[in-house]
């Protein structure tokens, strides 16, 4: 059943006890995740956030709807968002949390139950709507695929594998630790 952007922001704004998203019309609950992917997930937050300005950026884990036309509504595991796109929503508590402007930086994680529609769908959108830099981190493989935008609206795609250090083109000075990133809190020789 394809639904209006009016009634997904609704049961969005309304639902307290789970995420939505909306994807070409038709309302997906984001399901809940396991302990590795939402490890995984605030690691690569808690890292982003140490290397950049908080006075320019803001970085959500797992909140934060970003919108593609007026279809589709996604959350990603971790996004980059300017402070002054986030300006909009200061002060204001009935509104949904939505960006249309590219991002800089948006990342999912991958999971059994969502690794399928992540790829096939939300990676393909997220590049039709140009954010700058787009990661899937697999935490079972050890792995990111990175898709850098090109200034001809084209990618560039590039693999990092554990043990190594992973640059944000999108963000200069930003540098992710696969390592801490895939296991946080081990101790280093």
């Amino acid at each position: 059943m394809v639904v209006s952007v009016k009634t997904f922001e609704q049961v969005a704004l309304e639902d307290g006890d789970a995420q939505w998203e909306l994807d070409r019309g038709v309302l997906r609950r984001k399901p809940d995740m396991t302990m590795q992917h939402n490890r995984t997930m605030s690691e690569l937050g808690f890292q982003v956030r140490a290397q950049i300005d908080p006075a320019v950026w803001s970085v959500r884990v797992n909140a934060g709807h970003i919108s593609l036309g007026d279809d589709s509504y996604y959350v990603p595991d971790v996004s980059v968002i300017s402070v002054e796109l986030e300006a909009q929503f200061e002060g204001v508590s009935n509104r949904l949390e939505t960006y249309a402007a590219a991002l800089p930086f948006v990342a999912e994680v991958w999971s059994p139950s969502t690794g399928g529609y992540d790829v096939n769908t939300k990676l393909r959108r997220y590049q039709e709507r140009g954010d700058a830099e787009i990661w899937l981190v697999h935490p079972f493989e050890r792995t990111v695929r990175a898709w850098i935008r090109r200034p001809d609206g084209g990618y560039d795609e590039r693999g990092y594998r554990s043990s190594e250090k992973a640059p944000l083109a999108a963000l200069p000075g930003v540098t992710i630790d696969l390592d801490a990133l895939f296991e946080p809190g081990r101790k280093r020789p």
